[in-house]
């Protein structure tokens, strides 16, 4: 079935920042002015068991445009809006944003001390559904699929956040991009957990942008000579030729995400936590969100 591996075409190193009221992250995708990979506008990791590095938190600010999806690994963060919704998000657990026309939020931690782990994705949304309203879920460790990979290959597992693993006869999706909720930007959304020299392959659809990140050690990305190391802390981004990818484990194993979605093709025009597609666009969410509008529009 699969006959052409995508390979590993360029790395986005993560590089040390801050955010919110100076959480202290990684940032690979969107860490330079203009360096989206359509449709994922950023990606942020975040990890320290030193709570001076998170227990601000981040404070009441507004979206418009994209969707944002927080998962967490360790620790917990409470999320509160305007709206009235407020969602405590704990170990494993997964918030899916879509900001839409607007939305104002807040996300703290619910911890004083202990380690705070995970990832937060921005994933566009196309000019058609940059205004629709706001909406999100809360998904708990527990509603996300965790499943055995074979072991013939090594073994390990694999979480499927968004999308549907197919291995051999199972197909399991996750509780996010569904046939019956598909989403426009068709994302794939995978947890892998590789013990060392594991092995795992998966179908990828022609055309759809595809990037891995290891957040613990390293791993191997293409077969044979093709074959290129994915270092810890960066994001692989994938050939566009090809049906599949390949991942093997370094000698200490590999925890990495694996993320695909179907590129948008339109301008992207950003403000800070604004993202449309004219500069008249972003001109107006200012006004909207200065004048309150952006709040009842929501």
């Amino acid at each position: 079935m699969n006959t052409r591996p995508r390979t590993l075409a360029r790395l986005i190193r993560s590089v040390e920042t801050s955010d919110g009221a100076g959480v202290k992250l990684r940032r690979s995708i969107g860490s330079q002015r203009g360096q989206y990979l359509d449709p994922f506008l950023m990606l942020d990791e975040f990890g320290t068991e030193n709570p001076d590095d998170y227990i601000a938190g981040f404070p009441p600010h507004p979206h418009r445009g994209f969707e944002t999806v927080t998962y967490m690994l360790d620790g917990r963060m409470q999320h509160k809006d305007h709206l009235g919704n407020v969602g405590d998000l704990g170990p494993g657990g997964v918030q899916w944003m879509t900001a839409g026309r607007g939305v104002v939020h807040s996300e703290m931690p619910l911890q004083e001390s202990g380690r705070m782990r995970g990832f937060q994705l921005w994933l566009n949304l196309p000019a058609k559904e940059k205004m629709k309203p706001a909406w999100y879920r809360d998904i708990g460790a527990a509603e996300i699929p965790s499943v055995e990979l074979p072991a013939n290959s090594g073994g390990g597992t694999v979480k499927v956040i968004a999308g549907t693993v197919t291995l051999g006869e199972q197909c399991v999706s996750g509780p996010i991009n569904t046939a019956d909720r598909p989403l426009s930007t068709d994302p794939l959304y995978l947890d892998l957990h590789l013990p060392a020299g594991a092995r795992f392959e998966h179908a990828l659809p022609a055309g759809h942008t595809a990037f891995a990140y290891a957040y613990e050690g390293e791993a191997k990305i293409g077969e044979g000579d093709a074959a290129r190391a994915l270092p810890h802390q960066a994001a692989g981004v994938l050939s566009d030729d090809g049906d599949h990818v390949v991942f093997a484990a370094g000698n200490e194993g590999a925890r990495l995400i694996l993320v695909a979605g179907k590129p948008l093709r339109e301008p992207i025009v950003q403000y800070g936590p604004f993202v449309m597609n004219t500069r008249e666009e972003i001109e107006q969410a200012i006004q909207d969100y200065q004048s309150g509008e952006l709040v009842k529009a929501a």
